[in-house]
């Protein structure tokens, strides 16, 4: 914890997310993925060709200013290697300032395309290394039971050693990370304090004779990062947030707490099973009083209903190609 500084800024790049949305107003410190490209010189004519696709899944490349020094981190991959390649092509992404990849649990869609986006990394930063960090837990395969009692079989996670023959420095741990000289805390699993945030309850992994499933509600091998910014305070990234958003906030500000929380992004899972549990928890949001809160990925519409209403200028929804001003 004594390892972490605070930035001047942060940028975020939105590489991947199930939404696009170049149309929609922003506030000044956001901008859409049209007016990202156009104003790069990297937009001559609008054509399908020439902007993002969206894909169910979610990657966000975040860049922070320390001084005269730009520390940039890969969270997470999105769900295949054609959306990554194609979405960071267009957007003109550097791959060689990328010094981290962090995956912030094992599933397909924040983990499809992290392989390639590996291997485009390392590629570019030939003897500048590149430090990969995952959990133990993400690689046993998942699956999520449906009603009629059919599976969801997930694709698996890419294993250390593949990822290490690609060229990545593997960090395979349980434990909380502090990385790129303290701009970017990695958190360890997340305590589970609310009474309701239960995870995904039909959520399964192979068992260990690898024929079975075994219940895998809680999802332990998710993470979240977080960066302190000076005058402002701690943003938290959290993609998915199975651990239920309230908890990972409830964490973030325990590991901190002379820090003031200004913001969330990420998937907040508030979709499907979920549902049930979006009044509880945008009840106890309000406690936060978050001065950014940019929901994307797997939240859900009916989530993001309910957050219009009850939230102000400070809910500021992801889509892909968007870039976030912190």
């Amino acid at each position: 914890m004594r390892d972490v500084v605070a930035v001047d800024r942060v940028e975020v790049l939105v590489l991947v997310d199930n939404t696009t949305d170049s149309l929609s107003t922003n506030p000044k410190n956001v901008e859409s993925e049209w007016s990202v490209l156009l104003t790069g010189g990297r937009l001559r004519m609008l054509s399908g060709q020439n902007i993002c696709c969206a894909h169910h899944g979610l990657s966000l490349l975040i860049t922070a200013y320390v001084g005269s020094q730009t520390r940039t981190l890969l969270f997470d991959a999105g769900p295949a290697a054609a959306t990554f390649v194609r979405n960071t092509e267009i957007l003109g992404v550097d791959f060689a300032a990328i010094e981290a990849v962090v995956l912030s649990h094992g599933h397909w869609d924040h983990a499809g395309g992290l392989l390639a986006a590996v291997e485009s990394i390392a590629k570019n930063r030939t003897g500048n290394g590149l430090d990969c960090y995952v959990h133990p837990g993400m690689f046993a395969q998942r699956a999520t039971k449906r009603p009629d009692g059919k599976l969801y079989v997930n694709e698996l996670v890419p294993n250390p050693d593949t990822l290490t023959k690609a060229g990545a420095n593997v960090i395979n741990t349980r434990e909380p990370q502090v990385l790129a000289s303290g701009a970017f805390y990695v958190s360890g699993e997340i305590p589970r304090v609310t009474s309701y945030e239960a995870g995904v309850p039909n959520h399964l992994r192979r068992s260990a004779d690898g024929q079975s499933w075994d219940p895998d509600p809680l999802i332990m091998d998710e993470r979240f990062v977080s960066v302190q910014v000076k005058d402002k305070g701690q943003f938290v990234f959290s993609a998915c947030s199975h651990a239920g958003l309230i908890n990972v906030l409830t964490h973030a500000r325990s590991l901190f707490p002379s820090v003031p929380l200004y913001g969330a992004m990420g998937g907040l899972h508030l979709s499907g099973i979920n549902e049930r549990v979006i009044p509880q928890t945008i009840a106890d949001l309000k406690q936060f009083s978050l001065k950014l809160l940019a929901p994307g990925h797997c939240t859900g519409w009916r989530a993001l209903s309910v957050m219009a209403r009850e939230f102000g200028d400070e809910l500021v929804p992801s889509a892909v190609g968007k870039r976030y001003l912190i």
